[in-house]
């Protein structure tokens, strides 16, 4: 469909999007939104107190915040204050979307999410999901069956077999800066370049990373350390002690604990060591970069294992689960990727055929096809994988 299609007739068709704070909820919601705004619709962001919205990126997005709670962990205390955010908070969006009066609402998951599908649900208002990872998240879960199509970003995600006839496979909309990371080539090192590994840890952090990566990579050969270059995301107090141990070791580094130009840093990157949250993986593929996994262990219901596997399985990275994680194993597996570029290339290869690098707009698509009542012609089959082959 044409965004002249989309918007003729429809120029302010609202979408009330509801997606919590943190950045695997809020980059997708952002990036339909930028969809959904080319077409001409008015678009809000319904989240809670954590939730900063868009940024300057996008001043038309109206921010709306309401109270939520956690759906899980805690005590009996706990559980009942949330309870009792998650009734408040679903009070408001009852208000909220009576002045509002969207077409559609899209839920992005995470409790945030759940007071607005909630209220959309009793006050009739059409409801989309989407769900980033391969596991579905209790959130999604509990909302599935008010839904009218959920769209999801793998092509077997487990959790929604309820629904089975409900899933759509979109693909998980990725920022524009990273998504045009995939028209450019990959910078094989030839055998004197400088190798550069990056290593994030996600919105969790990752303080494991501090210990164990100074620990593996000071075990590498001599030649490899004199070409490595590393950018590593190092959050709390350890930022000197990681830099000493690296200067020591001599290993060219830098650290923050925080980057702001990810688009640049992806693109300057032959390798990553990385958590295997839904973005993660999303922005991998797009970007076309070979990663090596280490799923956070404690994520709910340990979703970033299926995320890391389904990406390993198309060839894109290597999956090295925590729990059995040495410095001597992590030396062994970054050694042998450093010093063969073949393999790399190829991983940035399979990486790309991964990613779903139109997911926003098939996103945009399908709410537009479900509001029109035509949703069900949109194949569940991953598209244009048949027509790249």
């Amino acid at each position: 469909m044409t965004a002249a299609k989309h918007s003729q007739g429809r120029e302010r068709r609202l979408a009330a999007l509801a997606a919590g704070g943190t950045g695997g909820h809020l980059f997708p919601a952002k990036a339909l939104a930028q969809a959904l705004l080319a077409r001409g619709w008015k678009v809000v962001l319904i989240t809670d107190e954590r939730g900063g919205g868009f940024g300057p990126d996008l001043p038309q997005v109206e921010v709306y915040r309401i109270s939520a709670g956690g759906l899980a962990g805690g005590g009996a205390v706990r559980k009942a204050r949330s309870l009792a955010k998650l009734a408040y908070g679903a009070f408001e969006a009852w208000s909220l979307l009576g002045r509002l009066k969207p077409a559609v609402a899209i839920g992005f998951g995470g409790y945030p999410s759940v007071p607005t599908i909630l209220a959309a649900h009793r006050r009739r208002i059409p409801i989309v999901l989407h769900e980033q990872n391969q596991i579905a998240g209790r959130a999604n879960r509990l909302l599935a069956a008010r839904a009218k199509v959920i769209a999801v970003s793998f092509p077997e995600t487990r959790g929604l077999e309820s629904v089975a006839e409900r899933l759509r496979v979109t693909g998980n909309p990725v920022r524009a800066a990273i998504a045009a990371l995939g028209s450019k080539p990959f910078g094989v090192p030839g055998e004197t370049d400088r190798l550069r590994l990056l290593v994030t840890g996600g919105s969790q952090g990752a303080r494991v990373f501090n210990e164990l990566l100074p620990k593996a990579l000071c075990r590498l050969p001599d030649d490899l350390k004199g070409r490595l270059r590393v950018v590593q995301q190092v959050r709390g107090d350890d930022l000197e002690s990681v830099a000493e141990t690296y200067r020591a070791c001599g290993i060219d580094c830098e650290l923050k604990d925080f980057f702001d130009d990810m688009p640049e840093r992806l693109a300057a990157t032959h390798l990553l060591v990385c958590r295997a949250g839904a973005s993660t993986i999303t922005e991998l593929a797009a970007a076309g970069r070979p990663a090596i996994l280490v799923p956070y262990p404690f994520a709910a219901d340990d979703h970033q294992t299926g995320n890391a596997h389904a990406f390993a399985q198309a060839g894109g990275g290597w999956v090295m689960p925590q729990h059995d994680l040495t410095p001597e194993r992590l030396a062994e597996r970054v050694a042998a990727l450093l010093a063969d570029p073949g393999t790399l290339a190829r991983a940035s290869t399979a990486a790309r055929a991964f990613a779903e690098p139109d997911a926003a707009l098939r996103l945009a698509d399908l709410i537009a096809e479900t509001l029109d009542g035509d949703g069900q012609q949109l194949p569940a089959e991953r598209p244009g994988k048949e027509a790249a082959a």
